[in-house]
């Protein structure tokens, strides 16, 4: 039996990757800098202090990293200000699994994002402790974000099940020592190594229930 449950927010609760990928786009396009088709998956999961470097390095965005970060953060606010993005049963799926564990949150937005989410979503009272990359030293694929989180939420990360839908994600997860099971996300389908990582890989949050966490072992 797990002792909490740490969710990942983009793709698993928000169908919001492509939208971040969207509002990065467009800062390069309008800054002058040069896209290329493998960013998105080269920035999935990094924290915001990591792909604005890569945008700044790889990308040619001529700004500095502080710069690019509002510019995405401020589209991402107003896209979700005007409505959020949340998955088909991903509030039904956080309220079931609070009713038995602890929950978590550890995810590759900023802390802003994650606050804005969470108030505009109601789950802020769902979540024991919320973690953003930007508060730990690696982002995604290592595994320090879901040791912050277990360890902010008071459990050890071996007695945690974790919720993830990316490469990056599924490997930091597994990292960490957690079981884990996976969301696909259907816009940036994990690779096949990472997902072999998983305990157990389910198509919606319909299938996330207390019967399958309890079950999962890493």
């Amino acid at each position: 039996m797990p002792d909490a449950v740490i969710f990942d927010l983009d793709g698993v609760l928000l169908d919001s990757e492509q939208l971040w990928n969207a509002a990065k786009q467009e800062v390069v396009a309008e800054t002058g800098g040069h896209w290329c088709k493998d960013a998105p998956r080269a920035m999935m999961g990094m924290s915001s202090t990591e792909w604005a470097a890569y945008m700044r390095d790889e990308l040619a965005v001529p700004a500095d990293t502080g710069e690019i970060n509002r510019m995405v953060v401020a589209r991402m606010e107003a896209l979700y200000r005007r409505g959020l993005p949340l998955l088909p049963g991903a509030v039904q799926a956080v309220r079931a699994l609070q009713e038995r564990w602890r929950l978590g949150l550890a995810s590759s937005a900023n802390r802003e994002i994650i606050d804005l989410v969470l108030s505009l979503s109601g789950l802020g009272d769902a979540f024991a402790a919320t973690v953003s990359s930007d508060e730990v030293a690696r982002g995604k694929p290592a595994p320090d974000v879901y040791l912050e989180a277990a360890r902010r939420v008071g459990v050890a990360p071996a007695r945690a099940v974790a919720v993830e839908d990316s490469s990056n994600g599924l490997r930091s997860a597994a990292a960490a020592g957690m079981a884990v099971i996976a969301v696909p996300n259907p816009h940036y389908p994990p690779e096949p190594d990472a997902l072999a990582l998983a305990a157990a890989t389910i198509t919606t949050l319909t299938g996330l229930t207390p019967e399958l966490a309890e079950r999962v072992r890493p």
